[in-house]
């Protein structure tokens, strides 16, 4: 047989494990990407090593099927084997390598006594501040904990749960969704996340999803979002406070454009990253802003305050900044959630409101950054 012939069998077999997959039945995924992993390496023996661009592709199949069969000596042995190929396009070897990590990281939590679900989430932030194997402490922790709770939200809106404004998830959801963080090798400064599976996984009953669902479910909303946040997101996400909420997340994710130039998720089952930049975190800026004007009066203005935020109590519907020497309270705080205003507490913000009858009412807050707005205290037209 060819190198096509292989070729398209192996993609024949991916294709159907990918299906059963999707349909819960692992096992018979694990073994059709095993047979789809042996297709792709009978694919690459049949090639002339002179086409290296098709070597490449077949070298990054066999090992990406081999990983996906649960196969990680033969995907680690596959890789390095190909990595050492002087002629290997850039394209590979990059490729070859964040699926080495990827295999590295599985072989650590096989051995860490804990089950996680098939699969992981690299997030990667790059530029700014950003060394190789280095990132500040707290832009780290803050990204951390935003992908913590995106991945919450995402496991309470799929078991149909009212969206929660205040306080942490219920044990149930906690339990059923515990993101781990694993070090992957240094490359900006990158790290994986993997889902724990419950202990028990029939104790909360059949309302929550498995935790490999909330992985893909939370990457879709991620990339739907971020790519079509006005239109496509409603289909994603049709209940209006999940979304807004969801959008304001990932506005918090996106860089700031000074600490870090530009963050990346991704999956092996995606081809392509999601990326945010400050280009999104502003275009998320102006959609969620855009949202509030409905509740305007007609004749309020509008204002960015420049401060810190430095109190809030959201069960009586306000929030208290410190602008210059002054500290300002601003209410109708509205639809906000703990998720979004917890991490901001202490920090430069802008907080825009509309005014009328002397009344400063909450419209939006993000954090103040140079690519948010100059940051200079006090009041400002918005």
């Amino acid at each position: 047989m060819s190198w096509i012939e292989h070729h398209e069998n192996s993609e024949r077999l991916a294709s159907q494990a990918q299906v059963a997959a999707q349909e819960g039945r692992r096992d018979e995924a694990q073994a059709l990407y095993a047979r789809a992993a042996d297709a792709e390496d009978n694919a690459i023996s049949a090639l002339d090593p002179s086409k290296v661009r098709t070597l490449g592709i077949s070298a990054v199949s066999a090992v990406s099927l081999h990983y996906k069969a649960n196969r990680l000596a033969r995907a680690e042995a596959v890789a390095a084997r190909w990595l050492g190929f002087d002629a290997l396009p850039t394209f590979a070897r990059e490729q070859l390598r964040l699926l080495l990590q990827s295999i590295w990281s599985e072989q650590v939590r096989d051995n860490a006594g804990t089950r996680f679900a098939p699969g992981q989430v690299l997030i990667s932030v790059q530029g700014g501040e950003i060394v190789p194997g280095g990132a500040p402490l707290d832009l780290i922790a803050d990204k951390v904990k935003t992908v913590q709770s995106i991945f919450h939200r995402t496991a309470e809106f799929m078991s149909g749960l009212g969206h929660r404004r205040r306080g942490a998830p219920s044990r149930e959801v906690q339990e059923s969704c515990r993101p781990w963080l694993f070090q992957t090798a240094p490359g900006s400064y990158q790290f994986a996340v993997a889902i724990q599976e419950e202990y028990q996984p029939d104790l909360f009953g059949p309302g929550l999803p498995p935790p490999r669902e909330i992985a893909d479910c939370f990457l879709r909303i991620l990339r739907v979002g971020i790519e079509d946040p006005e239109e496509g997101f409603a289909e994603v996400v049709p209940p209006l406070d999940y979304r807004r909420t969801f959008l304001k997340l990932a506005r918090n994710l996106a860089p700031d454009g000074k600490t870090c130039n530009r963050l990346d998720i991704r999956s092996l089952d995606e081809s392509q990253a999601i990326s945010l930049d400050s280009d999104v975190r502003q275009s998320l800026g102006r959609i969620i802003r855009k949202a509030g004007q409905d509740a305007e009066a007609p004749t309020a203005r509008r204002e960015s305050l420049h401060g810190i935020l430095r109190a809030l109590h959201l069960d009586r519907d306000w929030i208290e900044l410190t602008v210059g020497n002054e500290h300002l309270r601003i209410t109708s705080v509205g639809e906000e959630v703990d998720d979004v205003l917890g991490l901001l507490v202490n920090k430069p913000v802008i907080v825009y409101v509309s005014i009328a009858e002397e009344k400063r009412r909450f419209l939006d807050i993000e954090l103040d950054s140079p690519v948010a707005g100059t940051a200079v205290a006090g009041p400002r037209p918005e």
